[in-house]
């Protein structure tokens, strides 16, 4: 199944002087640049109606005419999944994802991710890209996450985005004691050796993590955590970085911790806690096509309200 695409936009002055592939970037941000970049190569992205190349400059007051064809998701397969939906219409979806759950498919994750049981629950959405996915959480994260159903929707959710008008706020359990909030403004990018792993680097994309204190334990605390920006595993390297990993974080938490002198109820709670203690806890952003101002809770998932309780009760 194919969707025709019929777009324009105006070079701002801004972009003047931009590689064509990197304001189509900005100027078309649903798709990706390598799919942008195909478009340009097959003449279906046109500059004042001429054919140019990705690497050619262009300059304030071109017009970009894109008239493409999307071919839907069909490598993916739909299948069955239960799907916590917390709300829907035409336009969106809001869900709960749980933990164990990969996000999209992926080498070693071809099927049974969330893209899968989307494809199932609403099959119009092979004709999006990723199948409306403008988010993700990684896959021991749970928490709230929106999908657009329509191409105008995932255009609208992914400036938001850009723009960072996207509320997203995040429970957390970190290691060790913190004395206040704070905020983490440092570049993100992969790690130069380990490369399935982020870092904060020099030369990173910018990145900006708040988060203040909700409760403190003997060697624990629980925070909750506001996003600027959304990269890749951004909270974990940043709590990481500075010295409060997250409880349970098999990527960027080091060895197992446990405190001196607990309880034998919160050492095993401790040791069966395998994945991050992370939640996203709240999610806002406007809605694509009335404007209005949005919001969403879900609750704390009961491993991660568990492990408060034992932490409480071992002060």
């Amino acid at each position: 199944m194919t969707t025709k695409i019929s777009m324009q936009a105006t070079v701002p002055e801004p972009l003047c002087g931009n590689r064509l592939d990197q304001a189509a970037a900005v100027l078309f941000p649903e798709y990706s640049r390598g799919r942008l970049q195909s478009w340009i190569k097959e003449g279906s992205l046109r500059v004042n109606e001429k054919q140019w190349r990705a690497k050619d400059k262009i300059n304030e007051g071109d017009l970009l005419t894109l008239e493409a064809e999307l071919v839907s998701e069909e490598a993916h397969a739909a299948e069955p999944k239960e799907l916590d939906i917390v709300y829907e219409d035409e336009d969106v979806i809001v869900l709960n994802k749980g933990a164990n759950t990969v996000v999209h498919p992926a080498v070693g994750n071809r099927t049974g991710t969330l893209l899968n049981g989307l494809l199932h629950h609403c099959p119009s959405l092979a004709e999006i890209p990723r199948a409306g996915i403008v988010h993700r959480l990684d896959k021991d994260t749970t928490g709230l996450m929106v999908v657009a159903k329509n191409l105008q929707a995932h255009r609208i959710l992914v400036k938001q985005l850009q723009r960072r008008n996207v509320e997203r706020e995040y429970e957390a359990v970190v290691i060790g004691v913190m004395t206040a909030g704070g905020t983490v403004d440092l570049p993100l990018g992969r790690h130069p050796v380990q490369r399935q792993k982020r870092a904060v680097i020099e030369n990173g994309k910018d990145s900006v993590t708040h988060y203040r204190v909700e409760e403190r334990f003997r060697a624990h605390t629980h925070i909750r955590v506001k996003l600027e920006t959304g990269r890749t595993h951004q909270i974990r390297v940043h709590m990481s970085h500075i010295r409060y990993p997250l409880v349970g974080d098999q990527m960027y938490g080091g060895r197992l911790q446990i405190p001196k002198a607990c309880s034998g109820k919160l050492a095993s709670e401790l040791k069966a806690f395998r994945r991050q203690a992370l939640h996203a806890r709240r999610l806002g952003f406007e809605h694509p096509r009335t404007g209005e101002m949005c919001s969403w809770e879900a609750e704390m998932p009961e491993d991660m309200a568990h492990l408060l309780e034992v932490l409480r009760d071992d002060m």
